[in-house]
């Protein structure tokens, strides 16, 4: 089993991010912090496009014709 199909550890940044209070954090560094997570959003929507172009690519590649 590849390491991909494997469920992800609770304890990736992810979660450890959302467990997170942000009581001590300024306004101003909520929105940099926000600012920082949608910038890291796009960069994981972005990788997801490219690896869903590749399997795209590979399945059409090694698709078996009708006969």
């Amino acid at each position: 089993m590849d390491d991909d199909d494997r469920p992800r550890p609770r304890g990736d940044a992810a979660s450890l991010l959302s467990r997170e209070s942000l009581d001590s954090y300024s306004r101003d560094e909520l929105d940099a912090r926000v600012a920082l997570l949608e910038a890291e959003i796009e960069r994981v929507k972005a990788h997801k496009a490219k690896v869903s172009a590749h399997m795209s690519a590979a399945d059409a590649l090694f698709a078996r014709k009708a006969p």
